[in-house]
């Protein structure tokens, strides 16, 4: 996982579709550049400009790159759109510092202590205390924190965490078999709490 905090949440989003979209073609067998043009060529991403299709045809390509799982990205291609999803929120959580930190401290927290209460105050402390304990951090906008806030939010919904961007409580959520024996595989063992597990 990188060491470093970046804000390239706020362009990237969750973006299940496209990251399905570059694993099943990967599980063809194709090239990275082939990938990108096929996409481009075939408006797979439905993005208006080649230039956006190639910037998050690439974040893509970086998730899975940090996932270093063929089992999971055939399972990101193949499995259910629930197995799916949840394998795209460990990627992100593994390229992106933010979504570690803030999915085990915090989610995996509420979870470990069974509090499933949730609200703009968690994401508010969680930011704060990123904000005194780094530099880079403490010098982003207020807009670059709210757009990072949604979508952390969107991302607990897209994965079933929350019922709406609205909902003040944690939905008593399972990890799925495909990413539970992936993880422990790698021995990834952190990671286990941001998906309620602690067997």
């Amino acid at each position: 996982m990188t060491s470093d905090y970046n804000g390239g949440l706020t362009r990237e989003q969750f973006l299940f579709y496209e990251i399905r979209t570059v694993a099943s073609l990967l599980c063809e067998g194709m090239d990275r550049e082939e990938i990108v043009e096929r996409i481009a060529q075939e408006n797979l991403f439905q993005f208006p400009t080649e230039r956006m299709i190639k910037s998050i045809a690439k974040t893509c390509f970086q998730r899975i790159d940090a996932l270093d799982s063929e089992t999971l990205v055939y399972h990101l291609a193949n499995s259910s759109a629930e197995v799916g999803k949840q394998i795209n929120l460990y990627a992100m959580m593994k390229y992106n510092r933010i979504v570690w930190d803030f999915m085990t401290t915090v989610i995996g927290e509420k979870y470990r202590t069974q509090v499933f209460d949730y609200s703009r105050k968690d994401l508010n402390v969680f930011f704060f205390q990123l904000q005194e304990q780094n530099d880079s951090v403490a010098s982003w906008s207020d807009a670059t924190i709210n757009k990072i806030k949604q979508v952390l939010n969107r991302c607990l919904v897209e994965c079933g965490y929350l019922d709406s961007v609205r909902s003040t409580t944690l939905n008593n959520i399972s990890i799925e078999p495909e990413l539970e024996d992936a993880i422990r595989a790698d021995n990834d063992l952190a990671a286990l709490p941001a998906f309620n597990c602690f067997r």
